[in-house]
């Protein structure tokens, strides 16, 4: 029997390049790991898992909306699912996953919340339903203080906190991790 991990943080704050060190530690160690991500995810690459340090490695699933994960994985012989933005996930998908760690671990990484401090619904459904959460703490890129909110820049650099809750998939040009200080002073 396995666990469901949520592992989330900010933006910049490592979570694909961890998932990618961890995928290589249980490789190493002769372990079957599946990787999935959402289809969504086309910033570098629909096929792929790409760490902002350079290290990447391909998918075994690209899940779109109406996929169901466990019954694309449940009968595979592997030892361990790891699934990157699974903030874009549906609740529905979530559930497949948790299902899924009653066979083998299951180690998710994404955001928690959007550039509104919003709850993703794929991550508020984690927060639920994971049997461990672990932050991946990272700095405000203002201050030194822990940063929790994943601000988006618009275009003359400030910042945007109203809009629309459809994912505006970007990286650095679009968003930096800030502390909720230095976010509400913006």
């Amino acid at each position: 029997m396995g666990k469901l991990y949520f592992n989330y943080g900010t933006m910049n704050s490592g979570k694909s390049a961890i998932l990618l060190m961890k995928c290589k530690n249980y490789r190493d160690s002769g372990k079957v790991v599946v990787l999935i991500k959402p289809i969504i995810d086309d910033r570098n690459s629909t096929t792929s898992i790409n760490s902002r340090v350079g290290i990447e490695e391909a998918c075994n699933f690209v899940i779109e909306n109406n996929d169901d994960i466990f019954e694309m994985i449940c009968d595979s012989d592997i030892d361990c699912v790891m699934v990157d933005e699974v903030q874009f996930m549906t609740p529905d998908h979530i559930h497949q996953l948790k299902a899924l760690s009653d066979i083998v671990d299951v180690h998710c990484y994404g955001l928690k919340t959007d550039y509104k401090s919003v709850l993703f619904p794929g991550s508020k459904r984690m927060m639920e339903l994971a049997d461990v959460i672990n932050e991946i703490e990272s700095i405000c890129s203002h201050c030194n203080n822990k940063a929790i909110i994943n601000a988006k820049i618009g275009s003359l650099g400030n910042i945007i906190k109203t809009g629309s809750s459809i994912p505006d998939i970007g990286g650095n040009e679009k968003y930096i991790a800030m502390c909720w200080s230095c976010w509400n002073r913006h």
